[in-house]
Order: C-alpha cells, then sequence, then structure tokens
C-alpha cells in the first residue's frame, strides 16, 4: 500500500510540473500521445528526465525457508523400561557416550525376578521330561512299557521344550541370565551420546504409565546427523525435490553455511500455516550445531533462468502492473506485465517483456499522466 501511495503521489506532482512547464514554455514541443505510446519529438528536453535500462536473463531467485534442527529419528531411540520396578542405580548422565549393550541403569524388578524363575523353572521341567523320555522308550522297547505311555512322555516332553524356548527367548530380550536377582539392566540399543535423563533413584516405573504424557527414561542419540526440518511454501516446492541440496544458515555462525540434502517432502499442506513441512539431513560430524537450533535455508534453482527487470520499472495502475519500454527515437510503449519474486533490486517478469527490452526506470509515472485525458474545466 505504500508502494501505491507513493506512486501515485510522485505521479500527480510529475504530472503539475509537466503541465506547469507546458504552460510556461509554449514553445516546448509537445509529445504526440496514441493509445498506449508516447512519441516524443527529436530534442525534446523532456527526454532528460526519462531513464532506461535493459531487462535480462538470470538465475531464479533463491527462496529463504524457517526452520529448526532435530535430532536424526533414524538414529535417535527413546528407552522406555519394559518392566515394573524401583531404579536401583543410574551409571550415565546426559553428555555421557554410550556403546551399544552398556547397562544405563539398574532396576529392582519382582516382574523380571518372575521371567528369571519361570526360565529357571523350565529348564527344570525340560530335563525332568528328557530323562523320562529315554526312561519309558528303554521299557517300551523291552515290553515293558505300552505305547499309551510312550506317548504322554513324547508329549510331555515336547511341552517342556517349547516352555523352555519361550522362557529363555523372553528372558534373552529383557537380556538377562537364569540367576534369580531380580535386577534388570536397562541397556542402550545403540552407540551414541545420551541427551536426556528422565529417571532418580528409587523412583518407582510402571510400563502402563508410559505414552505420550510420560518421557522416556533415556534418549540416546548420534548428534553427528541432524535432520533439519522446514516449513515451506507451495511456490517453494518445484525447487524442493528428494535429493536436492541445499544450503543452511544459522545466527549463531553468520559468516558460514552447511550444506542439507533433502529427503522427504509431505504430501499435504497444514491447514492453519498453509506451509509443507520438508526434511533434510545434515551431517554435523564437528559437532558444531544443536538440536533444535533456528535455521535458514536458502533454496535456489541453479538451472532454471528467468526474465529479470529493474523494480523501479514497474508500476501498479488499475489493479495491474505495467511498464514503458523503451523503443528508441523516443518512442515509449506501455505494456501490462506478470511479476513474480523481487531479489536485489530487480523483479521476476512472468509474462509481457522479451530479454534485451529496454524499460523506464525513471520517469514511469510521468508518461503515464501523459496517456491519462486531462480534465476540461469549463
Amino acid at each position: 500500500m505504500q508502494l501505491k501511495h507513493m506512486a501515485a503521489v510522485l505521479a500527480a506532482a510529475w504530472a503539475i510540473a509537466g503541465c506547469d512547464n507546458a504552460e510556461k514554455n509554449p514553445g516546448v514541443p509537445q509529445p504526440k500521445v496514441s493509445g498506449d505510446s508516447v512519441v516524443f519529438q527529436p530534442g525534446s528536453p523532456q527526454l532528460a528526465s526519462l531513464a532506461s535500462e535493459p531487462t535480462v536473463e538470470g538465475a531464479a531467485a533463491a527462496a529463504a525457508l524457517n526452520g529448526r534442527l532435530a535430532w536424526n529419528e533414524d538414529k535417535t531411540v527413546r528407552i522406555f523400561t519394559p518392566l515394573a520396578g524401583r531404579v536401583d542405580r543410574i551409571l550415565v548422565q546426559p553428555g555421557d557416550k554410550v556403546q551399544q549393550g552398556q547397562t544405563l541403569a539398574v532396576i529392582a524388578s519382582p516382574d523380571f525376578g518372575q521371567a528369571q524363575a519361570d526360565a529357571r523353572r523350565a529348564q527344570g521341567d525340560y530335563a525332568l521330561a528328557e530323562q523320562n523320555l529315554a526312561r519309558v522308550k528303554e521299557l517300551h522297547q523291552h515290553g515293558v512299557a505300552a505305547a499309551k505311555d510312550l506317548n504322554t512322555a513324547e508329549a510331555e516332553y515336547a511341552r517342556a521344550e517349547s516352555e523352555l524356548k519361550r522362557t529363555q527367548a523372553r528372558l534373552k530380550l529383557y537380556g538377562g541370565g537364569l540367576q534369580v536377582d531380580q535386577t534388570y539392566a536397562l541397556k542402550s540399543p545403540l552407540t551414541g551420546v545420551v541427551v536426556e535423563k528422565n529417571i532418580n533413584p528409587g523412583q518407582e516405573l510402571r510400563p502402563d504409565q508410559m505414552g505420550a504424557n510420560m518421557p522416556a527414561q533415556f534418549v540416546i542419540t548420534d548428534p553427528a546427523y541432524l535432520w533439519v526440518m522446514l516449513d515451506a511454501t507451495e511456490k517453494d516446492l518445484p525447487q524442493l525435490k528428494p535429493g536436492k541440496i541445499i544450503k543452511i544458515r544459522l545466527p549463531a555462525y553468520p559468516d558460514a553455511t552447511f550444506e542439507a540434502k533433502v529427503t522427504a517432502v509431505a504430501d499435504f499442506l497444514d491447514p492453519t500455516t498453509r506451509t509443507i513441512k520438508v526434511r533434510a539431513t545434515l551431517d554435523n560430524s564437528k559437532r558444531l550445531l544443536k538440536s533444535e537450533m533456528f535455521v535458514t535455508a536458502v533454496v535456489g534453482n541453479e538451472v532454471a533462468k528467468v526474465l529479470q527487470a529493474p523494480l523501479r520499472a514497474v508500476y501498479f495502475q488499475g489493479g495491474k502492473y505495467f511498464v514503458f519500454i523503451d523503443d528508441g527515437a523516443g518512442t515509449y510503449l506501455r505494456q501490462e506485465v506478470k511479476t513474480g519474486d523481487a531479489y536485489d533490486g530487480h523483479v521476476t517478469v512472468l509474462s509481457g517483456l522479451q530479454p534485451g527490452q529496454k524499460v523506464v526506470t525513471e520517469g514511469a509515472l510521468l508518461l503515464q499522466q501523459m496517456l491519462q485525458p486531462r480534465r476540461v474545466v469549463k
């Protein structure tokens, strides 16, 4: 609105000045106005107030997208205890490096003790069933035991074997041994750094309390890999294809840029913000960047070329945008144009102009005023 208001004020001022000069200097040759063209006579002093510049082809203007850094979820794990119990010891703190399989905390868990006891009992039942089957087989071979007794022994052996495998698999899942000590070791499933710890010694833990409102006991991640989460608009989509390399800038490092690769673009727009979520991966092997930092992504199109005109040449009139084309020899033609993004003093021209055409950068509003018929006051 300020641009339109200023344009109107300047146009009126130039028109008044032009009219006053014409009235004060009746010998000045007047321009010829026809339709959308204005033609000045050779040597007209009014030509001195006009200046023109050519349109050029250049790279599409870069788009700046706002976003933030986040942990790479492909290399991050949130650890919850699968068993109820009381926290006995905590062996790591935030910032500690851990290896895969390293114990993070020790939990005194009767549930885990029950799993250990079930495995021990299953092991004893299996050994007894195995011995009983061997004995019945031997008796059956000598005709002492009936076939019915052999079938029963085989069925009991099969049941004991299945139970042993089940209890051992459960115990293996929890990472415990057959010794019944009711001590469950909460371990890290990957190598990384502890970035969150949400338990305290003596705290009671219950798996049924875990959920969206309950934070994980530990969060382990590899901070050498980060995600860049960006908010893009519809017009940015052509430049945001998976595999695209984009430049990342941060307030913390104003003189540095970091490269990230686009890996995913959402299939829908946020109905509230009308933005599209874009995810990129970033190498943080130097550990300079931190999760939740705010970033700006500069997305440019190195291939696409667009026609650009000086921003000063475009003016708004009657709900449309216009420029004046300098055809040479004092001839100026008004042309409607469709514009795109403005960047670094230039505006993208989507239609209405050709490369190399000269457009008026100074005096366009004066020419526009000349095209408008003056009212005759009676």
